[in-house]
């Protein structure tokens, strides 16, 4: 006998976890299926950064407002979490220093140096910032607003917040099929057959498997990451550290997380010696004394990248009640809490900006190709 939802969420991943909170915070009757354990993928390996504004170059001047929304989105959501599940997201609030080499890096990041919360600072105001800092710099770009959040700790967040709001949650139960018979979704599990009126499918690079079958080839590739953890009691930082996409992130518990790789159709999880060669030496040039630092432990994630960059949220457009939240590359964690909400919008039919339809429209980068699979 088939079992019933309202709404089927497939992955557990912050994005997936994230749009189940928001749908049964809005009264939906929602199922999250996750092939592993919760938060185990590339959530697990990310870094936490809510970098709104260090990304605005990624995003461009029309899509800020997207990345702008979800970081203001986090500050509701940690209060919420927190009051329903006794949570803490560990939403540090150091900001972020985007450091800066030349004087052509910083006219590169003029316009960002122009947008609300962020701050000019020459070398010697940097380095009394962040005593250790390395003095090569021409300065760098103190971003308030640009916090960060431990990616593992805020998926089960969500996670746990939407199972008290009536989510039902089903770890290490894969999804191997979705099928639309008499208005209602077929999905076959690796646990039995459910139906369902909507379904979302959020999978990160995993999606592909799914999106292959119901026609939208596969837009996405793993761009995989290698990152290290060291531990810090010498360099007081407050603040994470970023430059070229590369960044020094403070945990909590006296750790740095350090990152990250950037290896294009690489399926594998294992990190290498190289690429960890590669992390450090970046780390070096911002923050020498770090090569003191104890060694903790390294490990690598996939980012689902696709062919444009930009994540695939939305309807399908032959297959109505079908959506998509995927692609999210380096900013899944950043993107979570808006991605949540739009999804959450748009099965409730209530106005969506119409630039944000047209950016992240799931038929955009339709192709019949492998895509560095």
């Amino acid at each position: 006998m088939k079992q019933s939802s309202e709404v089927a969420v497939v992955g557990g991943g912050i994005i997936g976890s994230a749009i189940a909170y928001y749908l049964a915070k809005a009264g939906h009757r929602v199922d999250l299926f996750e092939a592993g354990q919760i938060g185990s993928g590339s959530t697990r390996a990310a870094a936490g950064m809510l970098g709104a504004h260090s990304e605005y170059k990624e995003f461009g001047a029309l899509l800020y407002s997207f990345a702008r929304t979800s970081q203001q989105l986090y500050e509701e959501a940690e209060a919420d979490i927190r009051a329903l599940t006794g949570i803490d997201i560990e939403r540090r609030t150091g900001g972020l220093l985007q450091l800066v080499f030349t004087a052509e890096e910083r006219a590169r990041l003029s316009d960002i140096c122009s947008l609300e919360g962020v701050t000019w600072l020459d070398r010697a105001a940097a380095e009394k910032e962040v005593p250790g800092l390395t003095k090569s710099l021409e300065g760098a770009i103190h971003i308030a607003d640009d916090v960060h959040v431990t990616p593992a700790i805020a998926c089960r967040g969500f996670c746990s917040a939407a199972k008290i709001s009536g989510a039902r949650i089903h770890a290490f139960t894969r999804v191997e099929g979705i099928a639309k018979e008499d208005g209602q979704y077929r999905i076959q599990t690796s646990k039995g057959e459910w139906q369902a009126e909507y379904v979302v499918i959020a999978g990160g690079v995993w999606s592909n498997a799914l999106l292959q079958r119901i026609g939208l080839g596969t837009p996405m590739y793993p761009v995989k990451g290698e990152c290290i953890a060291v531990t810090n009691t010498e360099i007081p930082l407050s603040c994470s550290l970023f430059h070229d996409q590369h960044y020094i992130v403070p945990r909590n518990n006296d750790e740095l997380i350090i990152g990250a790789t950037k290896v294009r159709g690489d399926w594998s999880t294992e990190p290498t010696s190289g690429g960890i060669h590669r992390v450090m030496e970046k780390a070096r040039q911002m923050l020498p004394g770090i090569d003191k630092m104890p060694f903790l432990r390294s490990w690598a994630g996939l980012r689902p990248q696709t062919i444009d960059g930009k994540p695939l949220i939305g309807e399908h457009p032959e297959m109505k009640g079908l959506f998509i939240a995927a692609g999210h590359q380096r900013n899944g964690i950043l993107l979570a809490p808006v991605t949540g909400k739009m999804i959450c919008d748009l099965i409730d039919g209530k106005a969506v900006p119409e630039v944000w339809m047209e950016a992240f429209r799931v038929d955009r980068l339709h192709t019949d190709e492998e895509v560095l699979m």
